[in-house]
């Protein structure tokens, strides 16, 4: 009987570091995934709201029941967003710190900041806009130089720039949409807001589709350093 396959070298078992990065990897994609639930239900209540008004005669014609259940939908609508968005920044910003310092020991000296940016970044006003978006396009740059073969060989940094611009955008966008809510004098105005707030929702369904990709590419990519 040969003996070579007892031999040969066997690739090693995954370790606790990797066990505990791919943990960390779904938490945030399932985090993700639910505040995409969380958004899909905001746009529902939107459909319902306008649904309401244009099917009959306006607000002011509105059954109290009707307009009861309106306010439930939105309120329960915010509860779920606020509750899974905060989940998610906070496992999100967790692995995103993971991913900074793996990415300064892999390559140290090649970042101008240190790995605690990638936390502070976001609580900054203003600068919360642009800095964590700099980090993550330094971490791409550095697990696309090396390793090409995790990246697709493409060096393309379309899955940072899709992921941060639809994410800003619809921040943005939910902001004004706040906004005209809330200064809106009559019934057309509020249904532009409400129309506003449903594509901010929308903008961030393909912003947390796009930011578990990221994640998914770049822990990839770290991982599979040679």
């Amino acid at each position: 009987m040969s003996t070579s396959g007892v031999l040969r070298p066997r690739p090693p078992f995954p370790g606790p570091a990797a066990g505990r990065r791919d943990a960390l990897l779904m938490g945030v994609c399932a985090l993700l995934a639910a505040v995409a639930a969380s958004d899909v239900f905001a746009v529902y209540v939107g459909i319902r709201t306008r649904a309401g008004v244009d099917g009959g005669e306006g607000f002011a014609f509105a059954s109290e029941e009707h307009l009861s259940e309106i306010d439930r939908l939105f309120q329960v609508s915010d509860q779920l967003h606020a509750v899974a968005l905060l989940a998610c920044a906070a496992v999100f910003i967790t692995w995103f710190h993971r991913a900074r310092r793996t990415a300064g020991a892999q390559a140290p000296g090649r970042f101008g900041k240190g790995p605690g940016w990638s936390i502070g970044a976001w609580f900054l006003p203003f600068a919360c806009l642009w800095l964590p978006y700099r980090i993550a396009v330094d971490m791409w740059s550095e697990g696309l130089r090396q390793s090409p073969a995790g990246a697709g060989g493409n060096g393309s940094f379309l899955p940072v720039n899709l992921w941060w611009g639809s994410f800003v955008g619809s921040v943005l966008l939910q902001q004004y949409a706040t906004l005209r809510y809330r200064s809106a004098a009559d019934l057309d105005a509020l249904l532009d807001a409400v129309t506003l707030g449903m594509t901010a929702d929308a903008l961030n369904i393909a912003a947390a589709a796009a930011a578990a990709h990221f994640a998914i590419r770049l822990t990839h990519m770290q991982a599979r350093r040679p």
